[in-house]
Order: structure tokens, then sequence, then C-alpha cells
């Protein structure tokens, strides 16, 4: 059983404060967190357990912050042309491939705030003012999670409209995203072939799963 927690995670982390300064599980007060979690877990001698998958990792935090559930949001901002549907993606700055705009909600703030947020922070693109819709929170298979720290994220969608590809909003790399741009999407294989042609890029192994059941 391995047990691995990034090095980052207990100096950069804890400075930053995205991560739990505390390194026993067993110190913290489960019953609040468990009370508040999009998915129910369960707590074994002091210690979360992932409710949705074994990592590898059975002890520690990998690469995220937080004991127990993260949650995030994602933004997922698709337009419509007359010839093909088009996503927008970053590029991740941690190598793990190209993703959903994204990122941990702070404390006290709103999912569907964080993801409107986010996007701004990591596309330029502001979209405060178009109708969104807030699908269900999703256990998410995130590369950096481990047995007693996972990812939940709960999806917003922004839907837009434009005649030809040239009207889509720009977007630019900002925060830590690579870089950014609108992917065609017209079905998930449509979006993995055009990574791979355009970019040599991959699609985040977090968010494969709920692209494949977006995109269809």
């Amino acid at each position: 059983m391995r047990t691995y927690t990034h090095p980052e995670v207990l100096t950069t982390g804890v400075t930053q404060k995205w991560a739990d300064p505390i390194t026993d599980p067993s110190l913290i007060d489960w019953a609040p967190r468990q009370a508040a979690a999009a998915i129910p877990f369960r707590v074994v001698d002091g210690r979360p357990v992932n409710p949705c998958e074994r990592t590898g990792i059975r002890y520690g935090r990998n690469e995220l912050g937080h004991w127990g559930e993260q949650v995030a949001a994602d933004a997922i901002v698709t337009a419509d042309t007359q010839a093909s549907r088009w996503l927008v993606m970053v590029e991740r700055s941690d190598g793990h491939g190209w993703a959903l705009p994204g990122g941990y909600v702070e404390p006290g703030e709103d999912p569907e705030a964080a993801a409107v947020r986010e996007l701004e922070e990591e596309t330029c693109l502001n979209l405060s003012s178009v109708p969104r819709q807030v699908l269900p929170a999703r256990y998410v298979p995130d590369p950096r999670a481990s047995d007693e720290a996972w990812m939940v994220t709960v999806p917003v969608t922004f839907k837009l409209c434009a005649l030809f590809a040239v009207d889509l909003p720009t977007v630019v790399g900002a925060d830590d995203a690579k870089r950014a741009a609108w992917v065609r999407a017209d079905s998930y294989a449509h979006l993995v072939a055009y990574l791979s042609g355009h970019y040599a890029g991959r699609v985040f192994r977090a968010h494969q799963a709920m692209l494949r059941d977006f995109l269809g």
C-alpha cells in the first residue's frame, strides 16, 4: 500500500492556503466535512476513504491539498456555428493535458460563481451575463488524487451561438492555463482527434468521462 504526498502540498500549498496544514487526518473534525460533502464518504479510524475508486495511493494526499473531498467547478462553454460545435478548452501548465476551464471552489463560494470566475481567470472570457445551467456534482478520476484526497466537480454549461467560426469570442490562456482555444467538438471522438491533430494534445484524464457524457 503506497503512501505519498507531494512535497509542494506541505510547503507551497500550506503557504498559499490551498492545502490543509494538518498532516494527520485523524486530528480533523470530520463531521462538518461529511455533512457538507457533495458525495457521501466514510471515515475509518479518523482517515477519509475515497467513495468512488482506489487510486493506488492508499495513504496521503498525492498532489491534492485537502484531505477528503475537494469541490471544484468547471465551465463547459460551447458555441454552435453553421458547420460545427465548438468547445472552450485550456492546456494545463502542469502537463496533464487539455481540460475544461475550472478550479477550486473557494470557502463560502457558490460553485456557479466559481465557474464564471475560473473561466475568466483562465481564458479572459467573461460570461457573467450569459444564461447558464448548473449540472449535478460528479466525481472525477483526477490523476492527482489518492484514496484519502479526491475531486468532485460541479459542471456549469454555457451555450453561445455564432454564424461562423471566426465569430467565436477570443480566448487567451491566463493564470495557470498555458493556452486556451476553441476546439471542434461535434462529438467526443471529434474533440480527441482535433486536439491530437492541431496541438498533439490529449484530454485531461479527470475530464474524459464527463466530456464523453456531455458530447456523446
